[in-house]
């Protein structure tokens, strides 16, 4: 479930099924991500965008939830950041 390093985005979707709407595979491996493996640097103050390192490669990821129009910003996209767009972004907290 880790990130393998040729991936850069992983975009999570909701699916229909019978009555409810249910987060698809990309959003629990998402949630497996942030929540067991990435070490999470800081947010914007926004509170819609947050930083995220990875442990093993030390490559930065942003997780966001990029459809606003829904109920809870819908489901999260979680892409890499070069250091740079980070930096920028982010500012200092890109280099703890």
């Amino acid at each position: 479930m880790r990130l393998a390093a040729h991936e850069t985005d992983l975009a999570g979707a909701w699916q229909m099924t019978r009555d409810k709407i249910a987060a698809d595979p990309a959003c629990e491996r998402i949630e497996w991500l942030i929540s067991q493996h990435l070490v999470q640097l800081g947010g914007d103050s926004s509170g819609w965008y947050e930083l995220y390192r990875d442990p093993n490669d030390g490559r930065l990821w942003e997780l966001c939830w990029p459809q606003s129009e829904m109920h809870g910003g819908g489901p999260p996209r979680l892409s890499c950041l070069t250091i740079e767009a980070a930096r920028s972004k982010y500012g200092d907290v890109v280099d703890h």
